[in-house]
């Protein structure tokens, strides 16, 4: 199987099976979007969204957040994880949304990595879910399934990972495939025991196949 049949069969099955692709992040802004996605790192969404709805009722605005309390602020966010830290970002993004970007927030990965607490793959996901722009968020979930199905070869980085993504999927998908990898890796390919049985890309995925060859190894010995 060439790697554009490989790309083009997993689309089908996606494009099937996950048809509405979208973040699972609760927002209704660009702003809203950006504080959750910097909430989220090494921390469910689930979680993130049972915070979110009153950090957005008193903190509404970029404004309202650079002006914040820094023991209020951590109280909003503390069942979060790292809220120390996180709280020193979402100040610093405030004041920083002001000082730089006019209130606004900006939607160039250039210019969103300038923020407190925003790297690539936040950046990412702001431009490709709000824009759709063809960017390729790669989170644990990403990096995993993609490695698994064969997408990737031999990244051992997530940046590795997105250029050869983005080089091999069309333009106009990046921004669904980012989410149909994700909700695939959250809900079936999981990281320690993967749902294969519930899986229709056995066939291609290189982690199934390697642990069916282990399986008929030791059942070769054990004869």
């Amino acid at each position: 199987m060439t790697i554009k049949e490989r790309y083009d069969t997993v689309i089908r099955y996606f494009q099937a099976h996950i048809p509405v692709a979208e973040t699972e992040l609760t927002y209704d802004s660009p702003f809203e979007l950006l504080v959750a996605v910097v909430l989220s790192a090494q921390c469910t969404d689930k979680r993130v969204n049972m915070v979110t709805p009153e950090l957005f009722r008193k903190y509404p605005t970029p404004k309202a957040l650079a002006n914040a309390n820094f023991a209020d602020l951590f109280a909003q966010i503390q069942s979060i994880s790292y809220p120390n830290n996180k709280t020193k970002h979402l100040l610093g993004l405030g004041q920083m949304l002001i000082d730089k970007f006019g209130g606004e927030v900006p939607m160039t990965v250039e210019e969103l990595v300038q923020l407190p607490g925003v790297g690539r793959k936040t950046a990412n996901v702001v431009t490709s879910v709000i824009a759709q722009q063809p960017n390729m968020a790669v989170d644990t979930h990403v990096f995993r399934v993609s490695a698994r199905l064969g997408l990737t070869k031999k990244a051992t980085t997530p940046l590795a990972a997105e250029k050869q993504l983005v080089k091999n999927l069309p333009t106009e998908l990046i921004h669904k495939a980012h989410h149909w990898l994700i909700l695939h890796g959250r809900y079936t390919c999981l990281a320690r025991k993967p749902k294969c049985d519930d899986c229709g890309l056995m066939h291609l995925c290189t982690y199934y196949l390697q642990q069916q060859k282990r399986l008929a190894k030791r059942g070769s010995t054990k004869s």
